[in-house]
C-alpha cells in the first residue's frame, strides 16, 4: 500500500513525539508514585510546591499523551491503513478491532479519568487522590497502546522513508 508522503512525514513526527511523551510520563509517574503517595500529602498540596508540581506534571503528561495518541496519531494511522477516520469513539472501536488498542472502553475510562483529575482536584483531595491512583494504574496501559501504534507504523516501514 502506498501512503501519501505527507502522511508518512506526519506519522514519523508523531511517533517521535509519542515516544518522548511516553518517556516523560513514565518518569513523572515514577517520581510521583515512587515514594508512596498518601492522602495526607495530597491534602497538603498547597504547602508543598514540589509535590504540587509533580502532580501537575503527571496530570498534564497523562492528558497530553492521551491527546496525541487518540486525537492525532490514531486518526492518521487509520488513514494510512486505508481506513476512514471518523469520530473519536468510532476510531477507538476500529483501533480495537485492528488490535492497535487493548480496549476502546478502557480508553474512554482513561479519558474521563483525565478530565476528573484536571477539574475535580481543587475541591476534594480524596477525589484527586483516587483519580491520581487510577491514573497511575492506567499509565502502563496508555504507554502500551501508544507503543502498539508506533510499532505498527514501524512494522509497515513508514519510519524508514
Amino acid at each position: 500500500m502506498t501512503v501519501d508522503p505527507k502522511v508518512t512525514l506526519r506519522l514519523q513526527f508523531l511517533v517521535r513525539v509519542v515516544r518522548k511523551e511516553c518517556k516523560h510520563l513514565a518518569a513523572t509517574d515514577h517520581r510521583l508514585f515512587g515514594d508512596k503517595l498518601t492522602l495526607e500529602q495530597v491534602t497538603r498540596l498547597e504547602e508543598s510546591p514540589d509535590l504540587s508540581e509533580r502532580v501537575e506534571a503527571f496530570v498534564s503528561r497523562f492528558g497530553r499523551l492521551q491527546d496525541t495518541v487518540g486525537d492525532k496519531l490514531l486518526p492518521l494511522l487509520l488513514v494510512a491503513l486505508g481506513e476512514r477516520s471518523l469520530s473519536n469513539i468510532d476510531n477507538l472501536d476500529r483501533a480495537e478491532r485492528l488490535v492497535l488498542l487493548k480496549s476502546a472502553d478502557e480508553w474512554m475510562v482513561m479519558r474521563g479519568l483525565r478530565n476528573h483529575m484536571v477539574h475535580e482536584y481543587v475541591e476534594d483531595p480524596a477525589v484527586l487522590m483516587g483519580a491520581l491512583q487510577a491514573g497511575h494504574s492506567f499509565v502502563p496501559v496508555l504507554i502500551s497502546n501508544a507503543n502498539k501504534m508506533c510499532a505498527e507504523i514501524e512494522l509497515r516501514g513508514w519510519l524508514n522513508d
